[in-house]
């Protein structure tokens, strides 16, 4: 894992980036050292910034991905003791479906499961009619945001759901993995378009909520239409 040092970035950058490193020293302490640390934090940086058009956010978009990354470092390692089955979602860009599907699962699991999503060619944005049209079930991903996925990601979950990605999605032995290479792709399309994309997602999200033996209960929050 290769990062800039600090001097390379600008001082507002710098000061954000090292503000959300404290946050995670104070959240991971007695976990992980400053070091590794500011190197997760770096590398997430440096992930994000190719396929960000606005940089103001990305030190907390990189907080927000490096904490993800430390939780799965840590559940890899046996440093917590979270239990919960944790399923990541991925696909081509981490636009459309992955992120809905993401939405649903947490919406549906709570604090029963962990989601994580990622793709093997980040867009730049989540797709605004995948926003609209999981807004209409009372859903909001409007704060998530395309990133990669990262050998720690994939090893530290337990089921690994695949849309789209094809031969680019990661394989490692003992993980369970489903394909769901045959839903349609909502890039492009408008919320009307979207929305038997996003019922079919829902349908399989529960199903895997189902297969998980995890009671949906906050299904009270997914509204219907």
């Amino acid at each position: 894992m290769t990062t800039r040092s600090w001097s390379s970035l600008s001082i507002d950058t710098t000061h954000a980036l090292r503000t959300a490193a404290s946050r995670l020293s104070d959240e991971f302490a007695g976990t992980f050292g400053a070091e590794t640390i500011e190197r997760f934090l770096h590398s997430s940086y440096d992930q994000l910034e190719p396929h960000a058009r606005v940089t103001k956010f990305l030190p907390l978009l990189a907080e927000r991905f490096a904490r993800q990354q430390l939780r799965a470092v840590a559940k890899l390692e046996g440093l917590h003791l979270d239990s919960r089955p944790t399923v990541l979602f991925l696909c081509t860009h981490n636009a459309g479906r992955s992120q809905m599907a993401l939405g649903f699962f947490e919406a549906l699991a709570g604090d029963l499961a962990v989601g994580w999503s990622g793709g093997s060619e980040p867009g730049h944005e989540v797709n605004p009619a995948a926003i609209a049209a999981m807004a209409e079930r009372g859903i909001d991903i409007s704060n998530e945001f395309p990133k990669p996925w990262t050998d720690e990601t994939v090893r530290a979950a337990d089921v690994v759901i695949s849309m789209g990605c094809g031969d680019a999605c990661p394989i490692f032995p003992g993980k369970r993995y489903e394909s769901w290479d045959d839903l349609d792709d909502p890039a492009g399309l408008d919320t009307t378009a979207v929305r038997p994309i996003r019922d079919d997602i829902e349908r399989r999200v529960r199903e895997l909520i189902d297969q998980l033996e995890l009671t949906p209960a906050a299904d009270q929050h997914v509204g219907r239409r």
